[in-house]
């Protein structure tokens, strides 16, 4: 699958006030999805962000227009600036914008991934007032109006500033890399855009800026993968140790490691249990650990997550 990124980070504006961390973000990011964590391909990236010189308008467009290009099955837009109101709308501002014209409006951007040939379009946004990319007309009341495969996630609500932090980072990039790095994954190690959200929503209180997710999607789309709690394996074993979803699985100390004789299967599914009950898919029953369950002849069974990936094993979805 051909997926390319483009991360923008704008520090320097003739018409603005400078910003300290964007160019910082860019440079964080970058490893995180240019690779996985397994170092395999992940987004073939192009940046657009210089400290002294920094990004004119003409080259954020042309960088638009390439990413959004057909043929790329995936393009992630990142960018990192100073988000300005005009009549509503958010301007991305660029480095030779002016008060009248900062930059180039979120709609544009919007109108060109509706028209061009990628499948699936990611915004992530961490400028302020991001959050009024909602009252655009692409993405107005009725949801349908976003072009499908198309998903943004915003820094602020449309009324917010965006923090940078006293270290030269967006506060809510810092967060973002936290998630990508592996923070924000689930069991398999998929970081989704809907788990990116779930993770950064919880990273800021109820006086913070607040994260906004706005998607139109028909399929999870995955922005990294990082490692997996519990091996792809591990879990299409679920439905033939655990036969139905309520099953309690007998233990007895044969499944303990260090037990004498050496039983080696039981051991085996021993550690494969161990390592979900890591990843909270299996707990033991009538005691706390798995340990003492084996030790006291005591069932284990899956918890309700435990269920849900025993489901997705047993009808070939993972």
């Amino acid at each position: 699958m051909t997926r390319r990124a483009l991360l923008v980070g704008i520090d320097t504006y003739q018409a603005f006030r400078p910003l300290a961390g964007c160019v910082n973000d860019v440079a964080a990011l970058l490893p995180l999805l240019s690779r996985n964590e397994d170092n395999s391909r992940n987004f073939y990236c192009q940046t657009l962000a210089n400290v002294q010189r920094g990004v004119t308008r003409d080259e954020l467009r042309q960088g638009v227009t390439r990413l959004l290009a057909p043929g790329a099955e995936v393009a992630l837009l990142y960018a990192a600036c100073h988000g300005v109101d005009r009549n509503g709308t958010v301007v991305l501002a660029t480095s030779d914008g002016t008060r009248e014209s900062p930059g180039i409006a979120i709609t544009e951007i919007l109108d060109a991934a509706a028209a061009k040939g990628v499948g699936e379009v990611l915004i992530i946004l961490d400028c302020c007032l991001s959050g009024s990319a909602g009252v655009v007309p692409q993405l107005g009341s009725d949801a349908s109006v976003l072009r499908t495969g198309l998903a943004m996630l915003t820094a602020t609500r449309g009324d917010q500033l965006a923090g940078e932090s006293t270290d030269g980072r967006g506060v809510f990039s810092t967060m973002l890399c936290g998630a990508l790095a592996g923070g924000a994954a689930d069991v398999r190690g998929n970081v989704s855009i809907g788990g990116l959200y779930a993770y950064l929503s919880e990273c800021f209180g109820v006086w913070d800026q607040s994260p906004q997710l706005k998607a139109n999607v028909t399929r999870e789309i995955i922005i990294r993968r990082s490692r997996p709690a519990v091996p792809v394996e591990d879990l299409y074993e679920l439905p033939d140790l655990f036969v139905t979803p309520e099953y309690e699985l007998p233990l007895d100390p044969s499944y303990e490691p260090l037990a004498e004789p050496q039983h080696e299967e039981h051991q085996r599914v021993f550690g494969l249990l161990q390592r979900a009950r890591a990843a909270k898919l299996v707990e033991p029953v009538g005691t706390d650990h798995l340990y003492f369950a084996a030790m006291e002849s005591k069932p284990c069974r899956l918890t309700p997550l435990g269920r849900h990936y025993r489901l997705l094993a047993a009808r070939d979805l993972l």
